[in-house]
């Protein structure tokens, strides 16, 4: 099972009360932060992630930790669904997807609503597909956040999750250690209102059961015909899993 890292070290809130706080306090500077840290590259994984459901053409998705709303964006580009639903725990960070699906015109079909991952306010097999786009390692409980996803999952459809994982080979996991425990948090200091929160995300990558041990953890719970496939030496990876 994953390790418990929070972002505050706060005792008397729990993970998922800290994570909601860190992200209304970034949630303005969070687009630009994560375009910028990663050279642009975060929008290539998206666009790979999503090319995961092109074949199975799902009309109705569930698009769980939304953020801003670039992972559903995304998948409305590609994808062309009938309506997208997001969720997520902050309403900061809501708030800026509602400008932008103000601004597109997309009210139609994309939806955004607070939403708990581990009680996800919908009937069992309702979606078509889910994807989550770094999001699982900030889940309170990792395992009852995927079933409560394999729930509302139709049968036949698929999820995908998009997280950060651990370059293992060298020089990359040399390079990228330094860059995340080193750089991410000084820029994280300058740019965003929170002096945590890019100490934090170093953190919760280090302690998230990546690779084998997470499609492990997706098949104990009921997912099947699961994969996981590598992107840029490592660095991030994407995890598919079938109900």
């Amino acid at each position: 099972m994953p390790q418990h890292v929070t972002p505050y070290k706060d005792q008397n809130s729990s993970k998922k009360e800290q994570v909601a706080d860190m992200f209304n306090k970034i949630s303005r500077t969070y687009d630009f932060l994560n375009h910028f840290m990663s050279l642009g590259i975060d929008i290539i994984w998206r666009k790979k992630a999503i090319g995961e459901l092109k074949k199975d053409k799902p009309q109705l998705l569930l698009d769980v930790a939304t953020g801003t709303g670039d992972f559903a964006f995304e998948a409305i580009r590609m994808l062309k669904p009938a309506k997208v639903v997001g969720v997520d725990i902050s309403e900061g960070m809501l708030s800026v997807a509602r400008e932008k699906i103000s601004k597109r015109g997309l009210g139609g079909v994309f939806e955004v609503r607070m939403g708990d991952s581990e009680k996800l306010l919908f009937d069992d097999n309702t979606f078509d597909a889910i994807t989550v786009a770094y999001g699982v390692r900030n889940y309170e409980n990792l395992e009852k956040g995927l079933s409560d996803m394999l729930r509302v999952l139709k049968p036949g459809g698929r999820i995908v999750v998009l997280e950060f994982s651990k370059p293992r080979v060298f020089p990359v996991k040399q390079l990228y250690n330094f860059y995340f425990n080193a750089i991410t948090p000084t820029l994280g200091r300058i740019f965003s209102k929170d002096n945590t929160a890019y100490k934090y995300l170093p953190e919760s990558v280090a302690a998230f059961p990546d690779g084998k041990e997470f499609t492990s953890l997706m098949e104990k719970v009921g997912y099947k015909q699961t994969r996981h496939r590598s992107l840029t030496f490592g660095i991030s990876s994407i995890y598919t899993g079938i109900k």
